[in-house]
């Protein structure tokens, strides 16, 4: 099992992220709350990982903490959620908020991330509630840096639309959520943060 990576970033087009490990170029997927505290390209990261195993593909995972790859396998523990859903919720909503949807049983607010429908709300509730009085507060740190990269205006749109539709939202909702960023949001995680501030309202 494949725990930690460390190297320079080479792509990273949510979700997915390469980085350069002595010369190999490992293919990672990674939550946008990680995304938002990576590097500028070229620059040096370490992420914790996890490794799902199908049968027609390896795909492996980077977190930039250990509290998001811990919460990211508890999901995958509950019925019906895949490694995709277990990224989207990770996206879509802080753990923070997360925790507090599962222990206030917060369905309505749940099911405005991509993918998570009423059933699956519900069933996150029932089998995460005892899992999230359990989970508490880590003391890892984030391990990745904090340098940001700040592309021009309309490339940082472009990025944040196609982060945003990759993980779940219809182009024209994407749209419509970009459209209500404030004006001082000029990077891609920014952009991307607000637009799912906005949504989950």
């Amino acid at each position: 099992m494949i725990g930690f990576l460390r190297g320079k970033l080479i792509v990273k087009q949510p979700p997915q992220l390469v980085i350069d490990i002595g010369g190999v170029g490992y293919e990672l997927e990674a939550p946008l709350s990680t995304f938002y505290a990576l590097p500028a390209i070229g620059g040096e990261l370490s992420l914790f990982t996890h490794l799902v195993i199908r049968e027609d593909a390896h795909i492996l995972f980077g977190f930039g903490t250990e509290r998001e790859r811990r919460l990211f396998r508890e999901l995958l523990k509950v019925s019906g959620v895949g490694p995709k859903l277990a990224l989207g919720l990770l996206s879509g909503i802080d753990i923070d908020s997360f925790l507090s949807c599962i222990e206030s049983n917060d369905v309505d607010r749940l099911i405005k991330i991509p993918g998570v429908g009423r059933k699956t709300a519900e069933r996150l509730i029932i089998e995460m509630r005892d899992r999230a009085k359990l989970f508490g507060e880590l003391s890892f740190a984030a391990v990745v840096g904090d340098t940001r990269e700040a592309p021009h205006a309309n490339g940082a749109h472009a990025e944040a639309f196609s982060a945003l539709v990759a993980l779940g939202y219809k182009p024209a909702e994407v749209s419509r959520l970009l459209k209500s960023a404030d004006a001082s949001a000029s990077t891609t995680e920014d952009l991307i943060r607000h637009a799912l501030k906005v949504a989950t309202k």
